[in-house]
């Protein structure tokens, strides 16, 4: 199967060469823009690519400086902007003419190539040597995965220019082997249910704990950063808390990614065919303290879980988190003092855990139930734990060797 991923890289780019781009995106969006206002002058809008070549090619050539790759790539974009704008119209919506302005410039292989520390860019005034700005290599970034991996191919870029920075949104593509069939092969498929929260960003039922307490901090540092420049009101100080905001987006998305290949890392070290979640509808209201920081973190991690696992076979699924929290993942046993906080103590029972690894637990059992209550076929299937398995009748099948232990992220709670 074909995967694609994007990966936008920061450019270090000196004076002399800026002003090469800047020209080179003057020109690109005038030849994207001559482009539409051409395909607007008949009866009907012109969409073809080949049509609107023939009759615009040349004329860009002696309006522009642009070179021939550059000219064929704003008269693409501009086609798919137009086939758009045609689109809505057959549905009914309305959509006014296509006009860009935002500064940035498509490359493909012929007019950019690209090498490990830097990419060489076309530029109305000759070719121009980029070097990229990149994360400390320690750190797991999409860079690392795709950018720089022997599997993604380099299809092509788009490069963007905000508040004096340059930006490559490099393409990458790459056949990879689905483990669907190995993993649907599995004799008792299990699930890993997964925890959202405020404290811990994601539990899992095998017992790893991924605190928040990172994420809340550089969250309250980006909040004050902007409040200080929001009280002195200058058009400088509004155009700096852009760029703290994009800053505070950019660390926030290396740290879900980095959790995202962890959880499925784990999936697929215990054979789990799927990882559940619990619905995050009106998760604000039901996680005190949660802001639209946290909501955005938790919509971010699952789909970045949802698109990694896709690749490995492994399924991702939502399912209702009513009563999960007061819940006993052992008896079943549902009561309000139930949980304590953080701390879970059944009325009923008396079992006694981490409240979030609870929950972890009783989204993978509330899949079970839901999928065996469905079609009641096919292998017997369980939670994963971190010291066995158990499955939705609550029977509890311990390992013949413990093949995975609960990791903790800044502090211990029982197992």
């Amino acid at each position: 199967m074909e995967v694609r991923r994007t990966v936008r890289v920061k450019l270090a780019v000196d004076s002399d060469d800026a002003v090469l781009l800047r020209e080179t995106v003057d020109e690109f969006l005038r030849a994207a823009n001559y482009v539409v206002d051409h395909a607007f002058e008949g009866e009907s809008v012109t969409t073809s690519k080949t049509t609107l070549h023939e009759e615009t090619y040349q004329d860009l050539r002696d309006l522009t400086r642009l070179h021939s790759q550059h000219v064929q790539a704003a008269r693409n974009k501009a086609a798919n902007a137009l086939k758009g704008t045609v689109a809505r119209w057959v549905q009914g919506e309305y959509a006014g003419k296509p006009q860009f302005s935002s500064p940035a410039v498509v490359y493909d292989k012929r007019c950019a190539t690209f090498h490990d520390g830097f990419a060489s860019l076309a530029t109305v005034g000759g070719r121009i040597k980029a070097q990229y700005v990149l994360p400390d290599p320690e750190r797991e970034t999409p860079h690392r995965e795709y950018l720089f991996s022997d599997e993604y191919e380099i299809t092509g870029a788009e490069l963007h220019s905000k508040r004096g920075e340059w930006h490559l949104h490099v393409r990458t593509k790459a056949e990879v082997e689905s483990d669907t069939s190995k993993l649907a092969s599995t004799e008792h498929p299990t699930v890993l249910g997964v925890d959202l929260g405020v404290n811990n960003l994601a539990v899992s039922s095998v017992g790893t704990f991924w605190t928040g307490g990172e994420f809340d901090h550089w969250r309250g540092e980006y909040e004050q950063r902007c409040s200080d420049l929001q009280q002195s009101g200058t058009r400088w100080a509004h155009e700096n808390i852009q760029a703290v905001r994009q800053k505070e987006t950019g660390r926030f998305t290396q740290m879900l990614h980095k959790i995202a290949n962890e959880i499925l890392r784990e999936a697929i070290e215990n054979g789990c065919t799927v990882i559940a979640f619990e619905n995050l509808t009106r998760i604000r209201d039901r996680l005190s303290g949660a802001s639209w920081g946290h909501k955005w973190a938790f919509e971010r991690l699952q789909n970045c879980v949802e698109y990694k696992a896709k690749i490995k076979g492994v399924e991702v699924v939502e399912v209702d988190p009513s009563d999960t929290s007061k819940r006993c993942s052992t008896r079943e046993f549902t009561h309000p003092e139930n949980r304590d906080r953080e701390s879970f103590n059944c009325q009923n029972c008396g079992y006694e855990n981490h409240a979030d690894y609870n929950v972890a637990k009783n989204i993978g059992l509330r899949y079970l139930r839901r999928s065996q209550n469905g079609n009641g076929e096919g292998a017997p299937v369980g939670v994963h734990l971190n010291s066995g398995t158990l499955n939705a009748n609550g029977e509890y099948d311990p390992p013949a060797e413990r093949s995975a232990k609960a990791r903790v992220h800044a502090e211990n709670p029982s197992s």
